[in-house]
């Protein structure tokens, strides 16, 4: 038996894992205690293979080598039976925590700022990490566990009970108004922290979890067994380039011969049976083709990647800039070389155990770096107009904000847009500041559009701008896209004050548009803000009170008769120039808006601007 790293682990007998494998299936057929049953039928063998100081070095090699593929997945680990389940799991938890110390040792003694940061994130990741035991229940499993000084009562408690729901998953829709998760659906969940599952027999069959990433193996297995267990590390996801599979027993013979009989491996008595697992040498290669794509789309457009692997200062912060103007060409470049570069880390992930990674490391870095820059959140616009505000005078008016944390907000209203218009010509990043400031208005249009649903024509008006800037590409379509995308900021701009300069806040605005109609004289108009302000706030005294109210019929019902009846009415509604026909339709579009908007109290949409 050897370890993650061909190293043995003290066992040595040629047909054990056969015998093994023969003993469980038995066990298994007849439901008979699996421990009892190996111990019996394989006495000294049994023992060789659950020995207190193997199991030791294999808790050490498996902290070891899921700590270095922390970024790749999930991780399960199987083992021969219920008791050594839980011996692996507290051998695990100590060399876990052992391991996190050293970490944070590393990260005291260091001063590279990137290689700080980058250990932080892992130290984090380790602290965070749950490791459980999934094993069946059995009758007298106390005793039984108390005889190997185990406690099994807080892990059937767990399995039982489930976990707390993190913080990190309290916005899914699908965990809403939940406290905790079963432990199948959080080893699922890709953002859970229950990361390490140790098994013997439960969730090896038609258990799906396409974020498992690597199995552990140190259960003999065969046939179809073993297929269906390797099934569970090779389920298709995205950004997932291929499971690992880590064999401590010795199963590449018997999966080469279940390959031959379920998969058609083996077409005729001659030929040998198809090596399931690909060779390092093969995993490498794919790495370095996929970063050469890299490197040819940015030397072609005269943006090397050794720029930033080899220059320092402000050279490097240049060439990073001049990564991304390169990038930014238009949509499809910037598609593309973001597709590029989820292959190449991928594909690193998927060798980030082999020995030789470190030579295809810097440049993988100089990718993230590139790649990183181009996903940097730019919701806030001032910052995209700040950029080029290092060579403007024009005045921008600080204000104070106790919501900034940390940052200064800019009024907008306050800018030159002339002035950056002339100064944008001069400036030799214009593709990157073209896309930034698409981004940020893209994300502002999305919240505009969210409070209020009549904001349609800033939509079609931007995706017009955006197909112009597609269509044809030279510097003086770049210069125009740049002008009209200044315009519509400060249409934007000013849409996002209209509901003040009507005496309304964004809620009540988004009632009083869908109320309106043509031709309504200003009397009328002041009735129909009176009515979108008080239908509001007597849905929000009462009826969006219900808890869940969306996802009941009778509650969605008795929404839409209230909004009807307070339209309808003599003394609350509408001017007497609507007709019934014109509150029916109204009734509709208020009742739409006010079941996306308010799934809860308060709207997650206007809960931000308050």
């Amino acid at each position: 038996y050897y370890d993650a790293r061909g190293e043995k682990l003290g066992v040595a007998i040629s047909d054990l894992n056969e015998r093994i494998a023969e003993k469980l299936e038995e066990a298994e057929i007849s439901d008979i205690d699996e421990e009892q049953h190996l111990e019996r039928e394989l006495k000294r063998a049994y023992h060789i293979i659950t020995a207190d100081k193997r199991l030791d070095q294999l808790a050490r090699d498996f902290t070891r080598h899921y700590s270095t593929a922390w970024e790749t997945g999930k991780a399960m680990l199987v083992c021969i039976d219920k008791i050594t389940c839980v011996r692996m799991h507290k051998l695990i938890e100590f060399y876990w925590h052992e391991h996190t110390q050293k970490l944070e040792t590393r990260l005291s003694r260091t001063t590279d700022e990137e290689a700080k940061t980058y250990l932080q994130r892992k130290i984090n990741w380790m602290r965070e990490t749950h490791i459980a035991v999934v094993i069946s229940e059995e009758q007298g499993e106390i005793e039984k566990f108390n005889k190997w000084d185990l406690d099994i009562i807080p892990h059937r408690k767990r399995i039982k009970e489930g976990m707390d729901l993190p913080e990190i998953l309290r916005d899914k829709p699908q965990y809403r108004n939940k406290q905790r998760m079963e432990l199948d659906e959080a080893f699922k969940d890709e953002e859970h922290p229950f990361r390490i599952a140790i098994v013997c027999a439960m969730w090896l069959t038609g258990f799906d979890v396409p974020c498992l990433s690597t199995l552990y193996l140190d259960k003999p297995l065969r046939a179809h067994t073993l297929m269906q267990a390797i099934a569970r590390a090779n389920r298709v996801k995205e950004n997932k380039n291929n499971g690992l599979i880590v064999d401590y027993c010795g199963v590449l013979v018997h999966l080469r011969q279940a390959l031959a009989t379920f998969a058609g491996t083996q077409p005729d008595g001659d030929s040998a049976p198809t090596d399931p697992a690909k060779p390092d040498e093969e995993l490498l290669s794919d790495l370095a083709e996929a970063i050469a794509l890299v490197r040819n789309f940015l030397d072609k457009r005269n943006a090397p990647l050794d720029d930033i692997i080899e220059k320092t200062g402000f050279q490097r912060n240049a060439a990073i800039i001049a990564c991304k103007e390169a990038v930014n060409e238009n949509d499809e470049t910037r598609k593309r070389f973001e597709v590029m570069c989820r292959e190449v880390f991928k594909k690193y992930k998927a060798c980030v155990n082999v020995q030789n990674i470190n030579t295809y490391r810097k440049d993988r870095d100089a990718i993230d770096i590139v790649y990183k820059s181009l996903q940097q959140d730019q919701a806030d616009i001032s910052d995209i107009l700040m950029e080029l505000q290092r060579v403007v005078d024009a005045a921008i008016e600080p204000t104070v904000s106790p919501a900034a944390e940390g940052r200064r907000p800019y009024d907008i209203s306050q800018i030159d847009f002339e002035h950056l218009k002339r100064e944008f010509v001069r400036i030799q990043e214009k593709n990157t500041t073209v896309q930034n400031l698409r981004q940020a208005v893209e994300q502002k249009l999305q919240r505009l559009m969210q409070q209020n649903p009549l904001r349609t024509d800033f939509q079609h008006h931007y995706e017009a701008i955006v197909a112009a800037y597609n269509r044809e590409k030279d510097q003086m379509t770049i210069e125009r896209t740049f002008e009209a995308l200044l315009k519509l900021v400060q249409e934007l701009d000013e849409e996002e004050t209209r509901a003040v300069r009507e005496g309304l806040d964004e809620e009540t605005l988004a009632i009083f548009d869908l109320l309106k109609k043509p031709n309504l004289n200003a009397g009328e108009i002041t009735q129909i803000k009176k009515v979108a302000v008080s239908l509001l706030k007597k849905l929000k005294a009462s009826k969006l009170r219900v808890h869940q109210w969306c996802e009941k019929e009778a509650t969605r019902d008795a929404v839409r008769t209230s909004i009807y009846d307070f339209l309808f009415s003599d003394e609350t509604g509408l001017p007497h120039k609507y007709t019934e026909k014109d509150i029916e339709t109204k009734t509709e579009d208020v009742f739409r808006h006010i079941y996306r908007a308010y799934p809860k109290l308060p709207s997650p949409y206007y809960e931000s601007a308050a």
